[in-house]
């Protein structure tokens, strides 16, 4: 490129030297026609300069354009083509911005849709189950199909019971035969005073919704042998939501409850753990936080009267129910006394069930089941049988196993339970009402049983 420029400014300079030189000029003659003449300075006249003529203009304009040229290739062009980047980046970045608001509307139109199709999916699995349940439920009554045997004896004739002249025909002396079958009076022997087996979990009862997010999870509970200077009416309750929970309320009866007047606030001395907390003959027990120590504290009292380690137990998020919350010891009494459901690294995550004395805390007995603590949503006692509940968000769910304490034998079962308020973070025996108690996102709720008769020995 250099090369081509030092070639063009050369011949410029020559063309200009033989300008100074010689000189075309060109012109109309008399008769109009066009006439060119050559004009050579003479020796004399060369050494004098010529300052001006026409030439001379063209030159300096042939210069000029090739300086411009110059400019441009050397430096100029750099520097245009900065400029124009210069320009065009307002608009870069002004379409940058609107591709990126385009792509945050489709991100967010992503998410809604993503959560609309999680809805449906849930409606369509309570569908499902709806389906099931109608499936599985016995057909109501309908119509009777009348047996050959069953006729209409009217004026003489013989017509079948479905015949238009049943319900149309003339009044007059209809004469029915049929069949009478017995249907067997129900079983009263199942009902939710007995120590059989489970066989069904009523609707859930609301008694009371939680005032603030610390009543988000929780427990509550009644002293089935309840001692001086509380009675038997005496609800207690405590919010588990956050780092120092160590409030007890206490209710004179279920009516103060659900209207949210406490009759005596006791501040406990150790901070609590979680929702496996239980009252048992005036005592409270529960799990000491981020620890496996075991505290029984007298209600009459206000002081701790027991405390002791569960042996290998795990704690703090170790071996906690599916839901979490740190629900690695669940305490809870019986027809048979106080028990604690837990497991340990020896175990490797299954159930344990340990009958404690409610005094010194002692463990008496304890079995190991196969099933897997975390697997399970919650799981509660009843006549010395554990029962697990499969999920506790699933506003249909089930109770799905049973291990029995007295025969060391486990099975697996399916019978409904409903988490209304799908997130239930408390399920336990009430021995005092002979119900279910649970604490359900935010709310306390009840729930009647059906027990079978117990076996003969």
């Amino acid at each position: 490129m250099f090369l081509l420029l030092l070639l063009c400014m050369c011949g410029l300079v020559l063309r200009g030297d033989a300008q100074d030189r010689a000189a075309l000029w060109r012109g109309n003659d008399r008769s109009g026609r066009c006439q060119y003449t050559f004009n050579v300075p003479s020796p004399t006249e060369a050494s004098c300069p010529q300052t001006g003529g026409p030439e001379v203009e063209g030159l300096n304009a042939r210069l000029s354009l090739l300086e411009v040229l110059v400019s441009k290739l050397t430096g100029g062009g750099t520097g245009g083509s900065q400029g124009a980047a210069a320009r065009a980046q307002p608009g870069l970045q002004e379409a940058l911005n609107r591709v990126t608001g385009e792509r945050n509307l489709l991100q967010g139109e992503k998410e809604r849709l993503g959560q609309e199709l999680e809805g449906l999916q849930r409606r369509m699995e309570e569908m499902r189950r709806e389906t099931e349940r109608l499936r599985n439920r016995p057909c109501p009554l309908q119509t009777p199909v009348v047996p050959p045997s069953l006729s209409v004896q009217d004026s003489g004739l013989m017509r079948p019971v479905g015949d238009s002249a049943w319900q149309y025909g003339r009044p007059g002396f209809q004469e029915l035969k049929a069949e009478v079958t017995e249907v067997p009076a129900p079983d009263t022997s199942e009902d939710n005073t007995g120590c059989g087996e489970l066989v069904s979990v009523g609707e859930p009862v609301t008694h009371r919704k939680a005032d603030n997010i610390a009543g988000k999870y929780g427990v509550w509970m009644q002293d089935p042998e309840a001692v001086s200077p509380y009675g038997p009416n005496m609800v207690w309750r405590i919010d588990t939501i956050g780092s120092d929970v160590r409030q007890l309320f206490g209710y004179d009866d279920m009516e103060q409850l659900s209207k949210g007047f406490p009759s005596k606030v006791l501040l406990l001395p150790e901070l609590v753990e979680s929702t496996g907390a239980t009252l048992y003959r005036g005592s409270l027990y529960y799990q000491r936080r981020r620890s496996r120590s075991l505290i029984r504290f007298d209600l009459a009292s206000e002081s701790i009267a027991t405390r002791r380690d569960l042996p290998h137990a795990g704690f703090h998020g170790q071996f906690p129910y599916s839901w979490g919350g740190y629900t690695d010891i669940d305490l809870s009494v019986d027809q048979q006394g106080l028990w604690a459901v837990y497991s340990s690294s020896k175990a490797k995550g299954a159930i344990v069930i340990s009958l404690l004395d409610p005094h010194s805390l002692e463990v008496k007995r304890s079995w190991e089941t196969n099933i897997r603590k975390n697997s399970v949503a919650n799981s509660f006692i009843i006549c010395g049988k554990l029962y697990t509940v499969a999920s506790y968000t699933a506003p249909d769910t089930i109770i799905n196993y049973m291990y029995d304490t007295k025969t060391s034998q486990g099975k697996s079962m399916a019978i409904p339970f409903r988490n209304r308020y799908r997130y239930n973070s408390m399920i336990d025996y009430n021995l005092a009402q002979r119900k279910l108690f649970a604490w359900d996102n935010f709310h306390m709720v009840s729930y009647d049983l059906r027990l079978g008769h117990q076996q003969a020995n």
